[in-house]
């Protein structure tokens, strides 16, 4: 791309395409490996000038970063977020003080990343290098943090760790979350493979977190094998609660500060208080650069936010949204759909990946689903509205209907919705999940507002 075209690029929409004709599969295009994106960092002579904590796991990850985000800016630092992917829109991954990024405050990275790639860095490296999507779009995001005077920067790992764009940057802190089977083709056949590549992300002599409560062995072997230092939940911290309230607390060889008497966290799920003690045990690490008090902590969890993670929409019918897209965050919101109470029909609106483990994941939450909605997804990874129906189909029991009903399949998620409102009393509930995508198709004009009225305009 020669400067002058660099230069009519005037909105992100107009990079974003390009990064996607870098690839040949486009924005679904993955293709792990660090040497890449390193050539390119290199060139932009890229660093966080400030400390790093990144975030690996199959689930909660989200959840861990959100946290840490609601409570280092509790405490009044200037905090800096990536995640991936975005709901609805991309400036979502990038956070600086707890807001998204402007689309037009990102445009300069996006022209240093493709200087830098064309091999006009500054560094006298010359070669084209070609980048995927999320390599390209990684390099801007972490430029843009690396210059928004940022105190602490909370990257999350895309896919795995080991080889992820992500881990080009040396982290003073590692978190790695539950570990499950997700992305196995790319990451490995089982626990101890995937692991493996989670803890790709330590570092010598550096703290890494494992909320993980049976993690794999590879993780621990990997933490020995390099040096890091090792905190494990139920070791090294530990947390208990009631209904009302939970505390926290380190192994006195880790100094034994004790939190009591704590709010649950505002993000809903019995999950979340695994991710919120990986959370707390990380802000310990990182105590003597970045001081936390306890009122920060107390305020930080009870104001978090995160869309899409188990959030309930008020009003008739309830609304539940959740980006649960593997058999292990299904379960986990199965148990949490279990512990709402009774509704006299739970409608599903549901579309999903192709690749993902269907049969375990619908195995486990079908016998709560009386009518499913199905959809679409605009990816060409997705399963089709169809197919997705005939293998719920399959699930049906004679005499019980245990899978329940197809009740239809429909070109998007907002049509699935609108015809799951239709059918819907209001004292049901609908379930919205089995994908980022799926779970932003509802969210394309903002939190949907359950009136058939409002969803037929």
């Amino acid at each position: 791309m020669a400067p002058g075209i660099i230069a009519a690029m005037n909105t992100l929409s107009e990079w974003l395409a390009h990064c996607e004709r870098q690839h040949p599969q486009g924005v679904s295009g993955i293709e792990l490996g660090l040497d890449r994106v390193r050539r390119v960092a290199h060139r932009m002579e890229l660093a966080m000038p400030c400390p790093v904590i990144t975030v690996a796991g199959t689930n909660g990850k989200g959840s861990t970063c959100a946290m840490l985000e609601a409570i280092y800016s509790e405490a009044g630092y200037r905090t800096g977020v990536y995640t991936s992917p975005h709901l609805v829109h991309f400036e979502e991954r990038c956070r600086v003080g707890r807001e998204s990024v402007s689309a037009d405050a990102l445009l300069p990275a996006f022209a240093e990343v493709e200087r830098a790639r064309l091999g006009d860095g500054g560094s006298g490296e010359a070669g084209v290098v070609l980048l995927t999507y999320f390599e390209f779009t990684t390099l801007a995001i972490l430029r843009t943090l690396s210059e928004s005077g940022i105190d602490v920067a909370i990257l999350e790992i895309g896919l795995g760790g080991r080889l992820d764009a992500v881990n080009i940057i040396d982290p003073d802190c590692s978190v790695i979350t539950s570990i499950a089977l997700d992305h196995m083709a790319l990451l490995g056949p089982d626990r101890e493979a995937i692991g493996y590549e989670k803890a790709g992300i330590m570092r010598t002599g550096r703290p890494v977190v494992v909320s993980d409560p049976v993690p794999p062995q590879s993780v621990l072997d990997r933490a020995l094998e390099v040096g890091a230092r090792l905190w494990r939940i139920g070791k090294d911290f530990h947390f208990a609660g009631d209904q009302q309230q939970w505390g926290w607390a380190m192994h006195p060889s880790h100094g034994g500060r004790k939190y009591s008497g704590l709010a649950y966290p505002a993000l809903r799920g019995a999950n979340q208080l695994v991710n919120a003690s990986g959370v707390l045990a990380a802000v310990e690490t990182l105590r003597d650069r970045l001081p936390v008090t306890a009122q920060a902590v107390r305020n930080g969890l009870a104001l978090v936010e995160l869309p899409g993670r188990f959030q309930i929409v008020p009003g008739q019918p309830t609304l539940v949204l959740d980006v649960a897209h593997n058999p292990h965050s299904v379960a986990a919101l199965a148990e949490n759909l279990d512990a709402m109470g009774f509704y006299p029909t739970t409608h599903a609106v549901f579309g999903a990946m192709a690749d993902k483990d269907l049969p375990s994941m619908l195995g486990r939450i079908a016998p709560l689903i009386d009518q499913w909605h199905l959809t679409d997804l605009p990816l060409p990874r997705a399963s089709t509205a169809q197919a997705l129906a005939v293998q719920i189909q399959a699930l049906e029991k004679p005499q019980t209907g245990a899978a329940g009903r197809v009740s239809g399949c429909h070109a998007s998620p907002i049509e699935a919705l609108r015809a799951a409102v239709a059918a819907a009393d209001p004292a049901d509930r609908i379930v919205v999940f089995g994908s980022f995508y799926t779970v932003g198709g509802v969210l394309q004009d903002g939190v949907p507002r359950l009136s058939a009225k409002h969803l037929a305009s």
